[in-house]
């Protein structure tokens, strides 16, 4: 039997009726919740499902389920459908099935993993375009399944990584592909806030339940004071830390630590970097700093008029949110333009890689990003610690990690994982998995052991610690995102 969405209630609308069964959970993940059915023979439940789902499959049919009706097409008609349900009216009846009581069917759907097959999950990440920040997170999903291992004796696979290419057209083609798989119970990714935008309503609506690594836009999750940004969908999830906090601490170190009162930021529009930029110059206003905000498009690669609009203001410093395709035009035309040199620069977590690292105009460079040093910190699901996973990786991929998210990836997939344990029902050899409850026990997250440190979920999905540090690159020929030395560090 393929892994398929079931409707149940379609299959019980089919049972015959016993008065005389007695009380039992026909599925345990829902009777934990509400106590809704009535007792049924093993032989009876697991023949009424199987037959259901044969008909289903076998010809070729698509179950489509909602709270009021249940409409069946099919490309070979209703012929061999109408037979089998017919052969399962009958089956039912002569082996004393029942009927549930006042049955919900499950809001979001089932999904059902048949003998031998493996729990689907997938994952979304920037594998071109930011690939030095997307790659090491699809490879952190990888370590994490492998480590975290089988499920109720159902192997776990992420199939092929789906490239969500760090744009909005990336992250919505990628959650089309996700949800058009029905055998998927959940997402890791995107590694980018735009392409999030883009997908969040998209699993959303499918029923599917998100946690990133990398993803920090403010309008993904919450003002942190109870409002739900503008791109909060539920099952949104993150460990990634609200970049609320990257501000705070940006803005606290440039005016507190190095004593600059005037600067300039530079976004490329999209919800991370306009986000972030935002959110800094309110901070540092607040303060009593000035800050003055210009923008580039992605793709663009002649910045010279906006540098010169920048050097008119005379700024002291200058704050790069953005990512190293176009920070990196930025910084060496940076030279041709009278009245920025000996400028502070400092970039935030989206150029926190490698590829950035070994560019020499990146010296002195400071850069803003999550905790690193958690080295000694361990997993509670896998019982890998931070030094171990980066080992580990370094031994399987001949290099070290290109970005700053690796272990957030691996926790987060570990998170997954473990709710997934949590709410998948065994019955004979198929495992049953409420997408509901899947959401709810990702939902409730609380006081987890994770590498990047304890991790709980409040209401809008936001998970991360919310620890910053502040690292400062003096030299172009080290480029390990974690071996950068800390210069301050933030804490909320």
């Amino acid at each position: 039997m393929r892994s398929q969405q079931i409707g149940f209630f379609s299959a019980f609308l089919l049972m015959g009726g016993n008065r005389r069964c007695t009380r039992r959970s026909i599925d345990k993940a829902a009777a934990r919740s509400r106590d809704v059915y009535k007792q049924c023979s093993d032989s009876a439940l697991n023949s009424a499902r199987r037959q259901f789902a044969v008909a289903t499959v076998d010809s070729g049919a698509t179950v489509s389920q909602t709270k009021e009706q249940y409409t069946m097409t099919t490309k070979r008609g209703f012929g061999p459908v109408l037979l089998h349900w017919f052969s399962l009216i009958a089956l039912l009846i002569l082996a004393g099935a029942c009927v549930p009581v006042d049955y919900e069917a499950p809001a979001l759907g089932m999904v059902v993993v048949g003998g031998g097959e493996e729990i689907q999950i997938r994952a979304l990440g920037a594998l071109t375009r930011a690939g030095e920040l997307g790659v090491p997170s699809q490879r952190g999903v990888a370590m994490a399944v492998a480590d975290y291992g089988p499920i109720k004796g159902h192997a776990v696979s992420m199939g092929a990584g789906l490239d969500s290419l760090c744009s909005a057209a990336g992250g919505a083609a990628a959650a089309a592909t996700a949800v058009g798989d029905g055998r998927v119970v959940g997402v890791i990714g995107t590694a980018c806030s735009v392409a999030a935008a883009a997908a969040a309503p998209i699993l959303s609506e499918a029923g599917l339940v998100m946690v990133a690594p990398s993803t920090t836009s403010p309008s993904l999750t919450s003002d942190l004071r109870g409002n739900a940004g503008s791109n909060y969908h539920a099952g949104y999830h993150r460990v990634a830390s609200n970049d609320l906090y990257q501000a705070e601490a940006v803005a606290d170190f440039i005016y507190n630590e190095l004593g600059l009162r005037s600067m300039a930021a530079i976004h490329d529009g999209d919800p991370y970097s306009s986000g972030l930029t935002a959110a800094f110059s309110k901070a540092f206003e607040q303060l009593g700093g000035t800050v003055a905000v210009a923008m580039v498009n992605k793709g663009d690669t002649d910045m010279l008029a906006v540098l010169t609009e920048i050097a008119a203001g005379r700024p002291e410093g200058l704050f790069l949110p953005i990512f190293p395709e176009e920070a990196e035009y930025i910084l060496r035309q940076s030279s041709e333009v009278d009245g920025l040199e000996g400028l502070t620069r400092i970039g935030g977590g989206g150029l926190l890689v490698s590829d950035f690292l070994e560019l020499p105009e990146s010296e002195g460079f400071y850069f803003a990003g999550p905790e690193l040093d958690f080295g000694s910190n361990v997993n509670g699901a896998t019982g890998r610690s931070g030094d171990a996973l980066n080992a580990a990786y370094l031994e399987r991929y001949n290099e070290h990690s290109t970005s700053a998210y690796l272990s957030h990836a691996y926790d987060a997939t570990t998170i997954l994982l473990r709710a997934i344990e949590e709410v998948a029902v065994v019955e004979g050899d198929a495992l049953y998995i409420d997408r509901a409850r899947l959401r709810e026990a990702v939902g409730g997250t609380s006081g987890f052991s994770g590498i990047i440190g304890t991790i709980s979920c409040d209401e809008f999905g936001d998970c991360g610690t919310g620890r910053i540090q502040i690292s400062q690159h003096t030299d172009s020929t080290m480029t390990d995102v974690e071996a950068l030395p800390v210069v301050y560090r933030y804490a909320p």
